[in-house]
């Protein structure tokens, strides 16, 4: 038999031979989840990303908005820590300990249910679901969300965590930045930090969020949160960043906000009919300033504008990190804000020049957001950056809560805007189900309030609210209520007067129009829902006058008081003693005269 007839025989046994007997093909692998990285800017202004329209140049975060979803109505509380709470359980933030801050708290709430400011029992985060779900968990950056044993990222799910334990500090080093503090307080997985004697805050950041995903197994997937200082006061950033805005906010905070606002209704964020609202009559006019005081505060917004490029140049080498180990195309970002823009001035507040001079701080024009510098926006342009909102941190106008939101990443279609209305509550349950992660309670797991955004996203659903659906935020007696294309808002003294408005986002973003005589039906519902909101949520009433900035000024106060008081006693006791001394010795003297 030839080797042709041999080799078809053999073919053709093989070919008759019963599947059985062939080795068994491999059983398909599941596909990995994907990793998921959250990035937290503070205090951004909802069009300060250029891909929203603001003056910073930011190519790597618009990369990610080009690959990813925009949500142009998308909605946070006036204030960091509520929001990072909600940010990170899906839960109101009453209902999560933390309604508030502890700088503006007031003795009277201090400790109730809601106003523990520390994450209550029951209350789980997304790290701990998906740590359950058999992710990393890593975090870099701001923490904010309680003090001490029990309350640090290495407690709510973190396996890794170099965490500020404050509501800011200095970029440049670990010092505070207001007097409300003793030192910044940083905590890597839970036990003090030794931090460099010198460091940018964005660079820092990025670089360990990077050495904990490398140090890692590789085989699981990661969940990254990365909580950026920037762009909260003091507002600091290397001079070549700086530099790239000389001259661009010459003309002024006004000029500034109309611009803005030009560029919303170009992008088709605001309607071409929609009224315009004016800078506030109670602050300054740009032309009112001194040259001097012009030239300061012009540098102050290129400082600003640095230190949002600075981070965006910081986002970029995590991304290409990300991308050098092969698993940009499995990892979905999500990039927010906290709240909208800062309106403080901690430079004049009484007594800070002492409190900066015994800090190595100064507001110099020359060296303004370098290394000793504290340097701030203040509330003219926080005012003029929130555009096409009005007002800005601390306070339930849209200029406070409506913040940039982008994501990306796998399930998430490219190139979409989504102008439906979405809340901070969603981002966690959003993130579970891209994630495939159970999402069934823990025992003792208080449920979450927030909605996924998978349908509007992938373009199932064109909005995840429906008409009669509501969801509501309060944080120190400022408070709003949203409910489909509308929303009632207050805000306390002293920028606000405490009484409730009626206003059509839809059509009057920077709430212009005050609807409740017009509408007085739809405005009495929505009081009605507002108040069976604050029953569901355990929103507790404010002691009679309270007003926030009296408030700062009484806790930084007795916080300098607990830091120091001991010391200040025995000045003063040696100050007494030394004048009984001097009185003593005059007698004396007096009285061998006289002899």
């Amino acid at each position: 038999m030839g080797w042709t007839r041999r080799l078809a025989t053999i073919a053709l046994a093989l070919a008759a031979t019963p599947a059985l007997a062939q080795p068994a093909p491999p059983a398909p692998t599941a596909p990995r989840k994907p990793n998921i990285i959250v990035i937290l800017v503070d205090d951004a202004a909802f069009m300060d990303f250029g891909a929203f329209g603001g003056e910073a140049r930011t190519p790597n975060i618009d990369r990610l908005a080009a690959a990813g979803a925009m949500m142009t109505n998308y909605h946070t509380s006036p204030l960091c820590s509520p929001s990072r709470a909600m940010l990170l359980t899906g839960m109101d933030s009453h209902r999560t300990g933390v309604s508030t801050i502890e700088e503006v708290l007031p003795p009277e709430l201090k400790g109730k249910p809601g106003y523990t400011l520390r994450l209550e029992p029951g209350v789980v985060t997304i790290a701990d679901r998906l740590k359950a779900n058999g992710y990393r968990t890593l975090m870099s950056g701001k923490w904010h969300l309680g003090h001490g044993p029990g309350d640090l990222p290495n407690e709510h799910g973190f396996d890794r965590s170099l965490a500020l334990d404050a509501s800011g500090a200095d970029n440049w080093a670990a010092k505070p930045y207001m007097p409300y503090y003793r030192e910044a307080p940083w905590f890597e997985d839970g036990k003090p930090a030794q931090m460099p004697e010198s460091y940018y805050s964005s660079e820092l950041l990025v670089d360990r969020l990077i050495s904990y995903i490398d140090a890692g197994d590789r085989q699981a997937p990661f969940f990254g949160y990365l909580a950026f200082q920037a762009v909260h006061i003091p507002v600091q950033a290397p001079k070549e960043f700086s530099d790239h805005y000389k001259g661009q906010f010459d003309q002024g905070w006004e000029a500034v906000r109309r611009a803005r606002w030009d560029r919303a209704k170009a992008n088709g964020v605001v309607p071409a009919d929609a009224p315009y609202a004016e800078m506030p009559d109670t602050l300054r006019p740009w032309a009112s300033l001194k040259d001097e005081e012009r030239q300061k505060y012009a540098r102050a917004m290129e400082v600003y504008s640095g230190m949002i490029e600075a981070m965006d140049h910081h986002i970029g080498r995590l991304i290409t990190h990300v991308e050098q180990r092969g698993e940009l195309g499995n990892t979905i970002f999500v990039i927010t804000s906290d709240n909208g823009p800062e309106p403080s001035d901690p430079v004049h507040a009484p007594w800070m020049d002492i409190w900066m001079g015994f800090n190595g701080y100064n507001w110099n024009l020359d060296t303004m957001g370098e290394p000793g510098s504290l340097a701030y926006i203040g509330p003219e342009w926080a005012a003029s950056i929130s555009a096409p909102g009005s007002l800005y941190k601390f306070y339930a106008s849209d200029g406070g809560l409506r913040v940039p939101m982008i994501l990306s990443g796998p399930g998430i279609p490219a190139g979409a805007q989504r102008q439906a209305l979405a809340f901070v509550t969603d981002v966690t349950p959003t993130l579970l189900e891209l994630a495939g992660a159970a999402q069934v309670d823990p025992p003792g797991a208080l449920p979450m309030t927030g909605r996924s955004l998978v349908p509007l996203l992938s373009g199932a659903a064109e909005r995840v609210y429906g008409e009669a659906d509501a969801f509501g935020i309060e944080v120190s007696g400022n408070a709003a209520l949203f409910r489909d294309r509308y929303k009632i808002v207050r805000n306390m003294p002293p920028v606000g007067d405490g009484a409730w408005r009626l206003y059509d986002l839809l059509g009057d973003p920077s709430e212009v129009n005050d609807l409740s005589r017009s509408q007085p039906e739809l405005f009495q519902s929505m009081l009605a829902g507002y108040e069976a909101y604050t029953q569901r949520a355990g929103v507790l009433a404010l002691p009679e006058g309270y007003q926030v900035e009296r408030q700062i000024l009484r806790n930084a106060i007795g916080k300098q008081l607990a830091f120091y008081g001991l010391a200040l006693a025995a000045v003063g006791i040696g100050i007494v003693a030394l004048v009984i001394f001097v009185i003593l010795r005059l007698r004396g003297r007096r009285r061998k005269a006289q002899s």
